[in-house]
């Protein structure tokens, strides 16, 4: 039993080690979000990075739209059509106000894809923006908004966001202006920072009644979107907003999180029919109290607040060896003053306080005091039992009136009309990269777009994958520690080989030595079982003789019997002399021999045998010495 128990533990084991490995290899995937400064005048120079080759060999062409588009960019012929920002933050130092983070339009570090560049987010700290014009304003109407791009955060990302807005047409447009608070209709895409990680849906709402926006925030994906911006993939987002007022957030085509502008917008966009009053105010007499004490509660004769909770142990005794005169901290002797130690300025000096040594090996040092203990006396203060409270009213709250603010919009889709797509943006984390826009209104268009760029890099970024051991050396190179699990993984299957398959000579072995142990402990007891098995054998020998010796005078006695009827029937049968003469000769001495014979067999069912015969013989009329006769051929 103890080996199968060792045995399974092994497996036990084995299967830990192994989840422990795989989840590991997938978490190495999302790990490594580091933040790196760069040195923006020596970007501003301009460096060229090394690619690896890819393993999979692909022809790119840009992407063109195969539909009617509001805007569509692949940054393949630069930027062209994009304007630079020029303004500041407001409110803010010139320093850290101006918009002077670097752009530039080039290919992705890894999972390159000759041909095919993008736009990428190039410094640290400090604010990007940029914008350029649709080809043609989106109006909403009847046709379904889609906006989609990829982004890529090449060295992962620590708190930044990689959010496009959808600004609002207007006669004072400007993109030289654009900054953070430029009106815009929509803002869509993914941001994170601390372990926070957002999908942004947001829509400025016109309020039909005032006439001011507020923004309204779509509720967070129920999906775990860490993985998306940690792996260094590029990954497809995108925006589908109906006519129906539902819309829908994807990513890489898969769909993340979908509602209703009317239904699953935060704050909601029709504030509601009524509100609380704020002029009403809660009576003084009102009782919100569920319980009171019992009025008729009376506290015990025996009650004694007085008593403490604590008490010292009368039965506590000081331990032998206690040291009363020696403190438990004592000055350090080997401290020296420090040369620097002005006692003017810094007071007279004072060796540290160590423990002292001789309390080490002591039970205690100082004064013993004795330990306290729980009171058994002890109640505390005494307090009247809780009751349903009589006049308990519930608890109290504004009353209602209707809400003058309130509106219905149906139609929140009907948003503000869109001319122009900006990114404007700060993060701590450089080489953001930005790929193929598109916005139209036709899924159909949205997803030929993405296959001819997204599914290109997608499929060039499988066949780079790395295999299983170049995972296991990535990520034990981080953590070295990974190499003990795959040490024992690898031992594992030989173990369990060992333990299910090997023959167990040390357990054999032990029990062989454990029976001869027992053999000659039990040598004596053996001898004298022995020698009780001899006697028992001699006792039942000489019952054997008696018996025999009984049954032997039986059947003398029947002979004699069997004689003495022979001679009467012989006397009464008609046979002739001669032969009754030589008859009863013959007979007797047969009759003897007979008997002598059954005699030397000595058995018991010799006799039942005899008996049964002659009683058969005179049953049947037979001569008796016929039946002797039978019985003799018979037994011979």
């Amino acid at each position: 039993v103890t080996k199968m128990h060792v045995q399974w533990d092994w497996l036990y084991l084995g299967v830990l080690i192994i989840s422990s490995v795989t989840a590991e290899i997938e978490n190495e995937e999302n790990l490594d979000a580091d933040v790196e400064g760069e040195d923006f005048d020596m970007q501003s120079q301009g460096t060229e990075v090394e690619k690896d080759k890819p393993s999979l060999e692909v022809v790119y062409q840009t992407p063109k739209p195969t539909g009617d588009v509001y805007f569509s960019e692949t940054f393949d012929g630069g930027l062209s059509g994009w304007v630079l920002s020029k303004t500041k933050k407001e409110e803010m130092d010139d320093n850290i106000a101006k918009y002077d983070g670097r752009w530039e339009v080039e290919e992705l570090k890894e999972n390159t894809v000759p041909g095919d560049r993008g736009l990428v987010l190039k410094s640290v700290a400090k604010h990007h923006a940029i914008s350029a014009m649709l080809t043609k304003p989106f109006v909403f109407d009847n046709q379904p908004l889609i906006v989609q791009y990829e982004v890529n955060f090449q060295k992962g990302i620590d708190c930044g966001g990689a959010y496009l807005k959808l600004l609002s047409s207007s006669d004072d447009l400007n993109l030289e202006y654009f900054f953070d608070k430029t009106p815009y209709t929509i803002m869509f895409g993914p941001d994170k920072c601390g372990e926070d990680y957002k999908l942004h849906f947001i829509f400025r709402h016109k309020n039909p009644k005032t006439g001011e926006y507020d923004e309204k925030h779509a509720e967070r994906p129920e999906v775990d979107l860490k993985k998306f911006y940690l792996d260094k993939k590029t990954h497809l987002y995108t925006l589908v907003l109906k006519p129906d007022n539902t819309f829908e957030m994807l990513i890489d085509q898969t769909v993340v999180s979908k509602g209703s502008l009317l239904e699953n917008m935060v704050p909601p966009v029709n504030p509601s029919k009524e509100i609380e009053d704020p002029s009403d105010k809660k009576p003084d007499d009102w009782d919100e109290r569920p319980k009171i004490p019992d009025p008729n509660a009376v506290k015990p004769d025996d009650w004694d607040e007085d008593e403490p909770p604590k008490i010292e142990d009368p039965d506590a005794v000081k331990p032998e060896g206690w040291l009363d005169d020696e403190p438990q901290n004592v000055p350090d002797p080997h401290a020296k003053k420090p040369k620097d130690w002005d006692e003017e300025m810094d007071g007279e000096w004072e060796a540290p306080q160590i423990p002292n040594p001789k309390c080490e090996t002591a039970p205690g040092c100082g004064q013993w005091v004795r330990p306290m203990k729980n009171n058994p006396k002890y109640k505390g203060k005494w307090r009247a039992p809780l009751i349903d409270n009589p006049n308990y009213q519930g608890i109290w709250s504004p009353r209602k009136i209707p809400n003058p603010d309130y509106f219905e919009d149906l139609h929140p889709f009907k948003m503000t009309t869109v001319s122009a797509i900006g990114l404007e943006l700060w993060s701590m984390t450089s080489d953001i990269y930005f790929d193929n826009f598109i916005i139209c209104s036709e899924k159909e268009v949205a997803d030929h777009w993405a296959a001819d760029g997204w599914g290109l890099k997608k499929l060039v970024a499988s066949a780079n994958e790395p295999g299983m051991f170049s995972q296991l050396v990535t990520a034990a190179e981080d953590h070295p520690w990974l190499w003990v699990l795959y040490v024992l993984t690898l031992a594992l299957p030989v173990g369990l080989g060992v333990l299910f398959c090997w023959p167990a000579k040390k357990t054999d072995e032990y029990d062989f030595k454990k029976t001869d142990l027992s053999t000659q402990i039990r040598k004596g007891e053996l001898k004298q079982e022995r020698e009780e098995f001899e006697d028992d054998e001699i006792e039942e020998e000489k019952e054997n003789e008696d018996i025999a010796e009984d049954e032997r005078r039986e059947m003398e006695e029947t002979k004699r019997e069997l004689i003495k009827d022979t001679k009467k029937m012989g006397r009464e049968a008609p046979f002739s002399e001669d032969e009754g003469e030589g008859g009863e000769d013959i007979d007797d001495d047969e009759e003897e021999n007979e008997v002598a014979d059954a005699s030397q067999e000595g058995g018991v069912s010799n006799k039942s045998d005899s008996e049964d015969e002659v009683k058969a013989a005179e049953g049947t009329g037979d001569h008796p010495l016929k039946s002797v006769r039978k019985r003799r051929v018979r037994k011979d």
